[in-house]
């Protein structure tokens, strides 16, 4: 009795084993079909309600908040990843007027849950990637009465633009009036807002330029000084140490004609 007793615990045990494997299986493959179904390409019902979507581009399942798509434009070959919201206007059904908000170029890579927030005009220029996570609008809210909660107060807009092969950092931030030229590099959890010059990195809170590339000098770390903006040349390596025995005696026993002054600190 016992070795049946035994036999027929490890066979329900298989049996339990297997129900489990062919539900996980069912939920894996229905979710798979439910994101095949569910992605936005080019020629499908949902991609027409956009002014633009163009082919080869796909908007990932699922998605975030997606509104105000007769405002929005999306290139060839773009790819928006899960969760990711793009909006025209603040809440569906607006009519924003004869022209798109929102312009996403082509072969561009926007990140899991980045947040694009259209109200006056942001134009994403080709090849941009995103980490996950970025946030790009053009409207910040008022703040000019103390006495009324800023939320309540009237927004004002500011358009933003992003330069052609530029890469934004995971949770980088995009603040109206924001500038950023061609081929920029801004750094994770970076805030930026203002104009950023072609072929740099910035980084930080609020962003900085801390580093240029120069024609000649490649890729040069700028000045501290953020007036001056220049880059600063690389250092001179040292020059290899004279042979044992040969040393001059030194006209400058305290070592202090000729020492230059510190250079100037990196950021």
């Amino acid at each position: 009795m016992r070795g049946m007793s035994w036999r027929g615990a490890l066979a329900g045990s298989r049996r339990a084993l297997s129900r489990q494997a062919l539900s996980q299986r069912a939920v894996h493959w229905a979710w798979q079909a439910a994101q095949r179904a569910g992605a936005v390409t080019a020629g499908s019902p949902a991609a027409q309600r956009f002014a633009a979507f163009g082919a080869g581009s796909v908007l990932v399942f699922p998605p975030g908040a997606v509104f105000g798509e007769a405002w929005i434009e999306i290139g060839a070959d773009t790819v928006l990843g899960k969760h990711v919201s793009v909006s025209a206007g603040t809440v569906p059904g607006q009519d924003l007027g004869p022209s798109p908000l929102l312009r996403i170029g082509d072969r561009c890579v926007i990140g899991r849950g980045t947040h694009i927030v259209a109200h006056d005009s942001i134009v994403i220029g080709d090849d941009v990637f995103t980490g996950p996570y970025v946030y790009i609008t053009d409207q910040n809210h008022g703040y000019a009465d103390p006495d009324t909660p800023i939320g309540r107060q009237w927004p004002a807009n500011a358009p933003v633009s992003v330069g052609a092969g530029s890469w934004l950092g995971a949770g980088a931030i995009i603040l109206p009036g924001s500038v950023i030229g061609r081929n920029v590099v801004v750094g994770a959890g970076s805030v930026v807002r203002g104009q950023v010059p072609d072929r740099c990195v910035v980084a930080g809170v609020p962003a900085k330029v801390i580093r240029a590339h120069v024609a000649g000098g490649g890729w040069l770390p700028m000045r501290a000084d953020a007036r001056e903006r220049e880059p600063l040349a690389e250092p001179e390596p040292p020059a290899p140490p004279e042979p044992r025995g040969l040393r001059a005696p030194l006209a400058d026993p305290e070592g202090v004609e000729g020492v230059p002054e510190p250079p100037h600190p990196v950021f």
